[in-house]
């Protein structure tokens, strides 16, 4: 199938360079192209250029973006978006005053959520599930991580990742799933969370690696959470299974998980909110992607992780949704693009490069998704047609959504 769009105000994202990721000062810098045309062809871009060199030939698909931005669709390195109902309550609670942590000790938070998932049955859940993956695809979302961690058994937590599987499955989106157990501690372990960590260890990730859920393995490293030397032990028996780690950390407090990621080879080290000059130089020359999820940080109130200062000391970051039903229930990559230049002051270039390249990094994508390049998968966001590249930050509560191209086919 040949795919043409013809008719680009501005063709956003471009980069041949080859490079896996985009850093420090690189990050200001976006490859650009107005008055543009780009050719898919079975399902990969080929070809992009000025409109006055728009070669001959018939496409089975011609989009017209009308002065509009195309650009890549956004890569949501970090999402939670299998579970059941929703948790209006404690956004009362929180409105009241009360903190993460009082929630979660109430029985709230997590263990509210897994409570829910226990009772719900696999078809409600990717009932539920799918509409999420639909609003996410209407802001240009292309491709997300997707974890468990509201199971927090390992007959839930299989249930969980098996809804996972079936979504990628359904779905044009790209998707990646993780095995987050260490969520938090089950409710019938509280007190007793060395003998949880044994059975993730022992019978959790054994199990998911048997039926091959989950490309990543994931634990919460925070305080009140799990320790730096309970998350070692659990990255090391996941990636005696395959699952490559990734890492909630200081979220809370300067917990020590952005050590411990970077020490195991974590793809990624997520959240961030608690990140100082000792974490900064750990990070930098390591494989490991900063993703900061500013949702997390507005909706609860928090203080927003210091990305200025990371990209100022030579570090790329990424940025992602969070989408999940306690902290972070919106998957609108688009108004985490704002968030990133409103409150981390990124400029719209730099946010750009975070929510696409870097995102794709940090999910593993970086050779086929996140950028203009030939060769790469084209799943591309189509804007209504805007004065500039600044404009889709700027109108923050704008819906710009003209098209969705994901693996070459127009779906939106």
């Amino acid at each position: 199938m040949r795919l043409t769009i013809k008719n680009i105000g501005i063709l956003a994202g471009i980069d041949e360079s080859g490079r896996e990721r985009v850093m420090g000062a690189e990050m200001k810098n976006l490859g650009t192209l107005t008055n543009a045309y780009l050719i898919a062809e079975e399902g990969k871009i080929t070809s992009y250029g000025p409109m006055a060199e728009l070669p001959e030939g018939r496409s089975d698909e011609e989009i017209d973006a009308r002065g509009g931005v195309v650009m890549p669709a956004f890569c949501d390195s970090h999402t939670h978006i299998v579970y059941a109902g929703s948790r209006e309550g404690e956004f009362v609670d929180k409105i009241n005053g009360l903190s993460y942590e009082e929630i979660a000790r109430r029985g709230g938070g997590i263990l509210n959520s897994a409570d829910r998932l226990h009772e719900a049955t696999e078809q409600e859940l990717y009932e539920e599930a799918m509409p999420r993956l639909q609003q996410m695809m209407a802001s240009g979302t292309g491709a997300a991580e997707i974890k468990s961690g509201y199971g927090l058994s390992t007959e839930d937590e299989l249930k969980m990742l098996r809804v996972i599987r079936r979504m990628a499955e359904s779905s044009p989106m790209t998707i990646r799933a993780t095995f987050l157990g260490a969520h938090a501690v089950a409710r019938n372990y509280i007190g007793r969370q060395s003998e949880y960590v044994d059975l993730i260890c022992r019978e959790m990730i054994p199990a998911v690696a048997a039926e091959g859920l989950a490309d990543f393995v994931d634990v919460f490293c925070d305080r009140g959470f799990f320790t730096p030397e309970e998350t070692a032990r659990m990255l090391e028996c996941g990636a005696k299974y395959g699952m490559r780690p990734k890492i909630h950390a200081n979220e809370l407090a300067a917990s020590g998980g952005i050590q411990v990621g970077v020490q195991y080879g974590a793809l990624s080290v997520d959240h961030l909110e608690f990140t100082g000059d000792e974490e900064i130089a750990v990070l930098l020359g390591s494989k490991t992607m900063p993703t900061i999820l500013p949702g997390a940080a507005f909706f609860l109130g928090m203080n927003y992780p210091p990305a200025r200062k990371m990209i100022d000391a030579g570090l790329g970051v990424a940025i992602a949704s969070d989408f999940n039903p306690g902290s972070s229930p919106s998957g609108n990559m688009k108004f985490i693009l704002s968030l990133a230049c409103i409150k981390l002051r990124m400029n719209p270039q730099e946010a750009i490069h975070a929510a696409t390249q870097n995102s794709a990094y940090a999910m593993g994508l970086q050779r086929t998704h996140g950028s203009i390049t030939k060769g790469k998968v084209a799943n591309l966001w189509i804007t209504e047609p805007v004065s500039s590249l600044e404009f889709i930050p700027y109108a923050y509560g704008t819906s710009l959504t003209a098209g969705l191209v994901l693996n070459g086919k127009r779906v939106l």
